[in-house]
């Protein structure tokens, strides 16, 4: 039985007020030929909706918003990027859909320590896995987050070499 897959992505205009990025869907088509059960001759055609894993990624850096998510982009991750905290608990709390938070950890009036914190208090977000990110490595920081529930810190830059990691969470 012969398969073909086609894959199709379609990417939103990061907007400059909430530097949002939508990697809105990917859509897998599958069509199976005749594989001599139909009578007929005529061929199965079935199409598979698969949802690919949403991240939603804190960062009040546009520019490492931007690198970030072409590279998780790369990955078929879809990517809702927000400037700080206070944004990504609306969007946590909305029916939006976010199976991991990639977040910064040093970003002004709420960091992303505070913001783990405010998730593991809520019985609707305290299942989600957290990674926290940071462009200076400082153990007492590490370890306070990692104690806080934080599935990993790594550093910055978000690049294919610490992507792996980052999924292996979802």
């Amino acid at each position: 039985m012969a398969s073909s897959y086609a894959i199709y992505t379609e990417v939103c205009q990061a907007s400059s007020s909430s530097t949002r990025t939508n990697m809105l869907y990917r859509r897998f088509a599958m069509s199976a030929s005749n594989d001599g059960n139909d009578p007929k001759g005529k061929s199965a055609e079935t199409a598979i909706n698969i949802a690919p894993p949403r991240v939603l990624l804190v960062d009040d850096s546009p520019s490492d918003c931007v690198t970030t998510s072409i590279n998780l982009g790369r990955h078929d991750v879809l990517v809702t990027a927000v400037e700080g905290p206070r944004q990504a608990l609306e969007i946590l709390n909305s029916e939006h859909v976010v199976n991991l938070v990639l977040t910064v950890d040093c970003m002004p009036h709420m960091n992303g320590y505070d913001l783990l914190m405010e998730m593991k208090k809520s019985p609707k977000l305290n299942h989600l896995p957290v990674v926290i990110t940071s462009e200076d490595i400082i153990p007492d920081r590490v370890k306070k987050c990692m104690d806080g529930g934080a599935k990993d810190y790594i550093q910055k830059p978000i690049n294919s070499s610490n992507i792996a990691s980052i999924l292996s969470y979802i």
